[in-house]
């Protein structure tokens, strides 16, 4: 299928006049880093001796570099290491192995994350803008309106921050690191597509150079942007795609999630279909189960028709996401019944389907919940 020559609607773009992030070692290359270095007039292996205190000791305490000069370090970490994010508030959760951090950039705008640290692996979810630009009507982030992209380096740093807490032996559990990335967070993944795909380099790229984290630990979701969709098709690196649908019908999904209007449920699926196929990585349908509004037997039929469409070779699986509650809503989590009726629905087409595990509801930090609110 090809590119719809269609432009991108304004909510994806970021208000006028705001200062971009300044630029920090995460948002270089491993060859960008070397020649920062250079034009600070430094030897451009301490750029290297950086990356690995920054990315495999994960020091935040210059005065632990002790291999880099006293007189190279302050402008080192000057130029590839300035601040920028800080921590205002972490709320635990699951006896302190749900963590949600509420984050201040370097401007003011406030960004959430969440650690959650389960028996057999730890996942970070990630925002990747302040705000969110998509205008879901059932998600607390888009209630909020978009403010700006995040850069890169913010991205990462979030993660790294969750890195530091598992090895300093700071969440429940003992020393540990994270295995897996969700860009679940606030915002729209596709709609800041240059810095999220730098993002995922850095957490991919080998120690130093990055955090040396598998592609297939992290999962890229999207409302159905297809032009990025298939962009992310072309990187060559094996993400999981995670597409939130949320309706298998064009009226429903029109008001669920406007940039339908733009993109129809057919194009999608069929970019989604596309990613499968190329990079022969399951994709994952997302599905906040809403009562009396998504949740209809006859829909689930109706899913389960759409994805099998496309072969029934194993390229999708559904996400039930159980509604998680936010203030205002006039929509409520479906009951557990119908819930069950939807997944047998779904089993009886041949997709599989599972219902997600929710995590940090008492604190604001499941699916959907995400605001910053300061």
């Amino acid at each position: 299928m090809s590119e719809p020559s269609r432009t991108l609607p304004l909510v994806f773009d970021e208000p006028r006049g705001r200062r971009k992030p300044p630029r920090h070692l995460a948002d270089l290359s491993p060859a960008e880093r070397k020649a920062l270095a250079v034009e600070l007039g430094l030897p451009g292996f301490r750029a290297r001796q950086l990356s690995n205190h920054y990315f495999a000791r994960l020091v935040d305490d210059p005065a632990e570099m002790t291999d880099l000069r006293a007189a190279d370090r302050a402008a080192l970490v000057e130029g590839l290491l300035p601040e920028l994010m800080t921590p205002l508030r972490t709320m635990e959760a699951d006896r302190g192995t749900t963590r949600k951090t509420l984050w201040r950039l370097f401007d003011g705008a406030l960004v959430e994350s969440v650690l959650m640290r389960y028996p057999d692996r730890v996942t970070m979810c990630v925002s990747s803008q302040a705000g969110c630009g998509m205008a879901c009507p059932f998600c607390a982030t888009g209630q909020g309106g978009l403010q700006r992209n995040m850069s890169a380096a913010e991205i990462v740093q979030q993660v790294v921050s969750g890195a530091r807490a598992l090895a300093r032996g700071e969440v429940p559990g003992g020393p540990g690191r994270v295995s897996n990335v969700v860009f679940m967070g606030m915002g729209e993944p596709m709609a800041n597509y240059k810095a999220v795909i730098g993002a995922v380099r850095r957490l991919t790229d080998p120690v130093p150079d990055g955090l040396g984290m598998s592609a297939r630990g992290i999962t890229v979701s999207t409302v159905g942007l297809v032009p990025r969709m298939q962009q992310l098709a072309t990187e060559g690196i094996p993400v999981t795609l995670a597409l939130s649908l949320h309706a298998p019908d064009d009226e429903l999904r029109n008001e669920l999630v406007p940039i339908n209007t733009r993109w129809s449920v057919r194009e999608a699926v069929e970019a989604a279909w596309n990613y499968a196929q190329v990079t022969k990585r399951r994709v994952s349908i997302e599905y906040a189960m809403m009562r009396d509004i998504n949740d209809q037997g006859w829909r689930a039929d109706l899913l389960g028709d759409v994805l099998r469409s496309y072969g029934a070779w194993g390229w999708v699986h559904v996400n039930l996401i159980p509604l998680n509650p936010t203030p205002g809503s006039k929509w409520t989590a479906s009951r557990p019944e119908v819930e069950r009726e939807f997944v047998r629905r779904l089993e009886a087409k041949g997709v599989p389907t599972t219902v997600r595990d929710t995590r940090g509801q008492d604190i604001d930090g499941a699916c959907g919940q995400l605001a910053a609110n300061g």
